[in-house]
């Protein structure tokens, strides 16, 4: 299996930055998904990085129609390697094809429209109740903070699982 490229869609900075780092790790190119669709082949190897919103990852579907996924990654507010079962079902991910989940963060200044709204309205109640809870655990701490003032979570460490994944891949 050759990988061509890393493909994103990115909201706030996040996903972008993942892709990017993934890229220099691996020595692939980087391309945002409207990039891609202008530069790459369609039915190219690839893996796709997307943001996370409500357990869909936006552009997946999009992306799929276009590229041969080789491997998905949710970018999202919930702890590096959750969720996974719950995004691979929402996305309709095929089983053979790998699903990570990284921890990305908030930046509530670059949020416009819509988005901004659900988010605001989802994490409202949802903040309220971690707010209430005195005996919180570290990553109900980690994402009360996320919800009510916002943050970047990106870290290197969050691709572990995807690295060693990808080397696997080389064989």
């Amino acid at each position: 299996m050759e990988i061509k490229a890393i493909v994103y869609t990115s909201n706030t900075g996040h996903t972008e930055k993942y892709a990017r780092m993934l890229g220099e790790k691996i020595g692939l190119p980087v391309y945002s998904l409207e990039k891609a669709q202008k530069t790459m082949p369609s039915a190219q190897k690839i893996i796709y990085l997307g943001w996370v919103c409500a357990s869909k990852i936006k552009g997946y579907d999009k992306a799929v129609k276009l590229y041969d996924i080789a491997a998905v990654c949710g970018v999202c507010m919930g702890a590096t390697g959750s969720q996974l079962s719950e995004i691979r079902r929402v996305n309709s991910v095929a089983e053979h094809i790998p699903v990570f989940t990284m921890r990305g963060g908030v930046d509530y200044k670059k949020l416009r429209g819509l988005n901004k709204l659900i988010l605001k309205a989802v994490t409202k109640g949802a903040a309220n109740n971690l707010a209430a809870n005195t005996e919180r655990t570290e990553e109900e701490r980690i994402m009360l903070e996320l919800m009510v003032h916002g943050g970047n979570c990106v870290c290197e460490d969050a691709l572990a699982a995807l690295l060693e994944w990808y080397e696997g891949c080389k064989g």
